[in-house]
Parts: structure tokens; sequence; C-alpha cells
């Protein structure tokens, strides 16, 4: 039978891989967390004494980034939890501790989504970053990518509505059917290719690839309309892809004293010159940058913008984590190479 010293030499074995959630555990201080999160589900807390101590909330927090990393259903999440010694040891947790269920997963990420906590989390590490001076923002790319959910059946008189930002009579008629429906995911055509879903717009340093802002919006949203949710007047340089140049983002890039860098693009009798053409590949080396960041998301986070969730306050709850826990890792890189120090 097996016994302690067993589980502890099994451990012991795993982590000699370097589980890159270990080594988050190694360089992120998780307690900075803790006061945001219990301060604003306090009041969840006292709704009732019945019942089960709730679970610690660090705990949970840590579950939901384990869960975003490898992109993984409530379900999946407490079978990998129970399964996997390597998530037990990243959460603290041993065998035969109490794992929360995946009901108890989706209701606290239901809390978070209501209370918006995801981003103020986001903008809490952020923070300390650009406090540490390991974000200088001196200079900002912008880009998104498309963030991909179920598509929906419907007909095409409730599509009509769908697109005239309506709610389906057929929807309001049957509450099963409507908590089923995303009413807010949009259709895009980019490259000749078809999307459905939303969209992630990031605003990233360009020297340290770290998200500094986020925006999440409709697939059908163009990439120009958000640029002022992302850029202000504490960046120094804006660098961009030809898809965010337009009059109304250099005049207010000019009224923000922010350098533009975004990539010129060619008209219908208007050629770009051979200055410009050099100024563009000049820019473009700094702007492509910015996909190790979605590269990391699809690859290393297991195509963490693929979501089954449904309705654009779930998908910014989730795309907020999602984005903490690439700047998590990302941080971890940096400090582990010796590129940045330590907070």
């Amino acid at each position: 039978m097996a016994g302690l010293f067993d589980y502890e030499f099994q451990l012991e074995k795993i982590n000699k891989h370097q589980p890159p959630l270990q080594k988050l555990n190694k360089i992120i201080d998780w307690e900075m967390f803790r006061e945001t999160i219990e301060s604003a589900l306090e009041k969840e807390d006292r709704k009732s004494n019945a019942g089960r101590k709730p679970y610690d909330k660090l705990l949970m927090f840590k579950i939901l980034i384990l869960q975003r990393y490898y992109n993984l259903s409530d379900e999946q999440t407490e079978f990998q939890i129970k399964d996997r010694l390597s998530f037990l040891d990243f959460l603290g947790l041993q065998i035969g501790d109490d794992v929360p269920d995946e009901k108890t997963i989706w209701l606290f990420k239901e809390q978070l989504k209501e209370k918006g906590l995801s981003k103020k989390l986001f903008e809490l590490f952020t923070s300390k970053l650009i406090s540490n001076g390991i974000v200088a923002k001196e200079g900002t790319i912008v880009d998104a990518s498309f963030v991909n959910v179920p598509k929906q059946r419907n007909t095409r008189d409730e599509n009509k509505q769908i697109k005239e930002d309506k709610m389906p009579q057929s929807f309001e008629d049957n509450p099963n059917k409507k908590a089923q429906k995303d009413c807010d995911a949009r259709w895009t055509t980019k490259g000749g290719q078809r999307e459905y879903g939303y969209k992630d717009h990031v605003a990233s340093d360009q020297k340290t690839k770290i998200i500094t802002k986020y925006e999440v919006t409709p697939a059908s949203t163009h990439d120009s309309q958000v640029v002022k949710d992302l850029i202000d007047g504490d960046d120094n340089t804006l660098y961009a892809d030809s898809a965010y140049k337009s009059e109304e983002t250099e005049q207010y890039l000019e009224s923000k004293n922010v350098k533009s860098k975004v990539i010129k693009r060619a008209y219908r009798n208007k050629p770009l010159t051979n200055a410009q053409h050099k100024e563009n590949y000049k820019h473009s080396k700094t702007r492509v940058r910015v996909e190790h960041i979605f590269g990391t998301l699809t690859t290393q986070m297991h195509n963490a913008l693929n979501l089954l969730s449904i309705g654009i306050d779930r998908i910014k709850s989730t795309i907020g984590l999602t984005n903490l826990t690439y700047n998590l890792v990302r941080y971890e890189q940096m400090v582990r190479l010796q590129k940045v120090k330590l907070i």
C-alpha cells in the first residue's frame, strides 16, 4: 500500500521535469491577489452560514489560473485536479484532500463575472509590473485575435433580429432555449475566411511582450474602434498593422502625444513610396512581436481563445483571466531567464 513517502517520492520525480505551474509557484506571490478577491466576495459568504464552509478564495483563484492555462472545462478541471499530482501540488493539496467540484468552480467564476474581478485582478498584477519598472511603456503594440465560441443554430429570422440587437420572441417564450443562446457573438470575414465569436484586443509592451491593457468585443468590431480604449497619454509610441490606420486614429494619437508607427497602406492610384516601404519594414520588425502573445495562447496555453462559454459578460471575464494567466507565465519566464528582477 502506498504511503506518504511514496507520494513525496513520486512528486519529487514529477517536479524534476519542471511542470509549468510549479514554475509559477516559485515566482508568483499569490497572496497579492487575496485582499482584492476576498473583499469583493465577502458579502457573498455572509448570505448564508448554513452548509459546508466555503473554500479558500485564493485556492479557487489558482484553480481558475490552472483552468485557463490548460483550457479545461469545469468537469475536466475537477477530474484533472483529482487525477494529477502536479495539479494537487500547485494548489497546495494532497491526495485525499477535499477538491472543489465542477459546480463550485462554475459558481466561483460566476461570482468573478458579476463583480468584474477578472479585469481588476489583471490590472492589479499589471500595475505591479509597471510600478516596479518591469514594464516601462516606451512602446506599445496593439493587435487583436478572434475568440471562437460555439456556433449558434438559429432561424434566418432569429439571426436577423439578433443582428438588430433585438431578443427573438422565440427565445423569450422559452427560457431554457434562451439560456443556451449567445446573442452577443457576431460573424465577420477576414482574409476570405468566416469567423464567429468575439475579439481579444490587446495592447502589449513592445520590450517585454507583457499585455498592459485589453478589450473584448464581438468579432465584427473593427480593430481601429478600440484604439482609444487601449492607448492613452502614458503610452509613448504605438506600433500596429495597417488595419489601425485612419485619420481619426492619427488625430487621437497626436492629441495624446503618442508617436504613430502604424503600418501605412497603399490606396488605389496611390502606391507606397520606397521610403514608406522601408519605414513599414522597420516598424513591422517591432510590431510582429505581438504574435508571440497569440502564439503562446494557442500553443503553450492549449488554444486558450477557443471557448465553450456564451454571452459577452462571461467571455470578458474568461478572457480577463486568460490574459492575466499569460502575463503570469510571461513574467515567470523573464525572471527565470534573468531578464527582469523578482517583484
